[in-house]
């Protein structure tokens, strides 16, 4: 460890003899004394007033600045809808635009308060490096909402189910995808990891096929039970009769014989359809003899 020695003669020069502080601080004084205060207050005012005028100037650009974003939205929006460019594209890019004219506005105000703006644009090209490194996943947020736009693999509107998530998408923003739940959750996915995840989109096709499987009892009546199920079926108005529903033996259980019943529905009636011949199924298959076994095991006694 280092130990600080101050000499006699060092200390000396450290410590301003008295005449030397009474002297400086009559010389201040005197340029007080000897001040033009009507000149000083005229440029003062002088100055605040050019101040004030940069001032004024920059929030009539501000305030005309964000008039022409607005108008501009609006107009890309009407652009948009006559050539009928997808919804989601249309927010993607309206946002993008926003953003971007925001940050020229604000270039702008800052160059007509002065300041030099070649500098604050390196200086921003150099903190956006360093940031677009610290946050590199949210670029490839950015990234993955571009994939998705190009790719659409979805669409505002479509039933989703993704990263164990299921909903209807409500929008495609810069970095995330909003989906709705069916208990009315909003749900933000990261684009990153939609786009390279898979996607089971029940909203590309206008019919889906509903799928039910029945357990019968050994030595109930197939026939019976399949010309039961078809009647069902045929009696609801939103099931479609092509491709004609189906009722098969899909395995024979330990318990059961289980059928595997499919027809097809528009998409907007699969759950309503669903629910409603389970019900179906439940009150009228034991009306036609057609039992629903429970578990059941046979224990054998043998007496030696």
């Amino acid at each position: 460890m280092g130990f600080l020695f101050i000499t006699a003669q060092q200390t000396e020069k450290l410590i301003v003899p008295d005449s030397i502080q009474k002297a400086k601080f009559a010389e201040t004084v005197e340029k007080i004394a000897n001040m033009d205060l009507e000149k000083v207050l005229t440029n003062l005012v002088s100055e605040s007033i050019w101040v004030g005028l940069k001032i004024v100037l920059a929030l009539a650009i501000y305030m005309a600045g964000r008039w022409l974003i607005g108008r501009l939205i609006k107009l890309l929006s009407t652009a948009f809808e006559k050539r009928k460019v997808d919804r989601s594209l249309q927010i993607f890019l309206r946002n993008l635009i926003k953003t971007i004219s925001y940050i020229v506005l604000i270039l702008l105000i800052i160059q007509v308060m002065g300041i030099n703006t070649t500098s604050i644009v390196a200086l921003l090209a150099s903190a956006g490096l360093a940031i677009g490194m610290a946050l590199s996943g949210t670029l490839q947020n950015f990234a993955g909402g571009v994939m998705i736009l190009l790719l659409k693999p979805y669409r505002i509107g479509d039933y989703i189910s993704a990263q164990g998530q299921s909903g209807t998408v409500q929008e495609i923003m810069l970095f995330s995808t909003k989906i709705t739940t069916a208990d009315k959750q909003t749900i933000y996915i990261p684009n990153s990891s939609i786009a390279t995840a898979i996607i089971n989109n029940y909203s590309t096709s206008e019919t889906r096929r509903v799928e039910w499987v029945i357990g019968i009892s050994y030595g109930d009546d197939f026939a019976t039970a399949r010309e039961a199920i078809l009647e069902l079926l045929s009696k609801d108005a939103r099931v479609l009769q092509d491709p004609a529903p189906a009722v098969y033996i899909a395995a024979l259980a330990d318990n059961s014989v289980n059928l595997t019943v499919r027809a097809w529905t528009k998409n907007e009636d699969y759950w309503d359809v669903f629910f409603a011949m389970n019900e179906l199924y439940y009150k009228t298959l034991p009306e036609k003899g057609i039992n629903f076994p429970f578990p059941q095991m046979d224990v054998h006694l043998t007496k030696e």
